[in-house]
């Protein structure tokens, strides 16, 4: 089992959604990057789930302990552990349902790949609950790029069949603004149309009173991006960004910029046409391929959408098997869970996007973009 992510920047990420604790290994961050502890803080409670009929009732306080690399507030430059205890945990919920492959779930795959071994309380390492670390980790990573100039935010672009404002792919002042807008909300239902908020929430709540669940679309805008970070093949943007994307449970699907939507055009509607501005900047005057081009990012932003499935704990009965006593059954799920995962969702999102984005600069510009975020650019010019 492969637990890290990255090469030149790696979190690996470790626990069960029912152990003692989850965490994570935050490895190649440079020495004297301060690391504030509100502002990771601040980043779990968006994603902290409170009990309100919009996520799960299992509310946990999601304190990150910093076990080592951080002192008196920098980095040491050696690894930076942290963990996250688990404190509100009912395992006995799962006890009489072991056996019987939930729906949508990891269990038949667990046991095909580890063979009963595995910790099938609330899901185990399977369970969203370790995306806890996930942003824990990155949430370190979000804060050196704030001061790098690159900014990162997601947006609950769909949820429940109800639409909030899209990102403005192609003004970059607009889409900085709500970049802005979403950064100012402090609490974790990211939208930009506050007409839709409270309908989206009564949509989710709807959902979980009739024992079902609900999905969404997030998108996510990366703001500063220098020109000529990433590689052409392997190693390109999208393929960063979408590795670190489907590391996130439920994620199903991803577009860059109009994505989808260039099967219906011509070639003449799809590409962005070069120009220069007054500074003497190479910018392009529509962002359909959302700031990437063979792999590797032209300056302007990059914006992407995931589809985030519905919840698959649901308190419908489904049919199933009894993978031990091998045959048919009925499934009625116990335990705690949200009716929608996309609000709780979005700052793993910007998180692991955070991961991606790191990975690609230090392996460009090495430390330097952590140690001098205000001049690391310099070499480029």
């Amino acid at each position: 089992m492969k637990n890290p992510f990255g090469s030149a920047l790696a979190l690996t990420i470790f626990g069960e959604s029912h152990g003692r604790a989850i965490g994570g290994v935050l490895d190649g961050m440079a020495a004297g990057v301060p690391v504030d502890e509100e502002f990771i803080a601040a980043c779990m409670d968006k994603r902290r789930a409170r009990g309100d009929g919009l996520s799960t009732p299992r509310v946990e306080a999601d304190n990150v302990q910093l076990l080592s690399g951080v002192v008196n507030g920098h980095t040491t430059g050696t690894a930076i552990a942290l963990m996250i205890e688990n404190q509100n945990t009912r395992s006995g919920d799962y006890a009489k349902t072991a056996d019987l492959l939930r729906p949508g779930h990891a269990d038949f795959t667990a046991y095909a790949k580890y063979h009963g071994f595995q910790d099938a309380r609330g899901g185990g390492h399977f369970s969203g609950r370790v995306t806890a670390a996930l942003v824990a980790g990155g949430s370190i990573v979000l804060a050196a790029l704030q001061r790098a100039g690159i900014d990162i935010t997601t947006h609950i672009a769909r949820c429940a069949g109800l639409a909030d404002t899209p990102f403005a792919l192609d003004d970059p002042a607009a889409l900085a603004a709500q970049v802005e807008t979403l950064a100012s909300k402090t609490e974790g239902f990211a939208v930009l149309d506050a007409a839709v908020e409270e309908p989206m929430k009564a949509a989710i709540r709807a959902a979980g009173a009739e024992g079902d669940s609900v999905g969404g679309v997030l998108e996510t805008a990366i703001l500063g991006l220098p020109a000529g970070i990433g590689e052409p093949y392997f190693d390109s943007v999208e393929s960063e960004i979408a590795h670190l994307a489907f590391s996130i449970p439920a994620v199903k699907g991803i577009e860059f910029g109009t994505g989808f939507g260039f099967a219906g055009m011509h070639g003449s509607e799809a590409n962005d046409a070069f120009r220069m501005t007054p500074e003497g900047a190479v910018v392009t005057a529509t962002n359909h391929n959302a700031g990437i081009n063979g792999g590797i990012a032209n300056g302007m932003p990059v914006v992407f959408r995931t589809v985030v499935k519905p919840t698959p704990s649901i308190y419908k009965q489904q049919d199933t098997v009894d993978y031990l006593a091998k045959k048919d059954a009925q499934l009625s799920i116990q335990g705690r869970h949200d009716p929608c995962i996309v609000p709780r969702a979005a700052i793993v999102q910007t998180c692991a996007a955070a991961l991606a984005v790191g990975d690609l600069l230090t392996a460009r510009y090495g430390a330097a973009w952590m140690t001098h975020p205000t001049s690391f650019r310099k070499e480029d010019e």
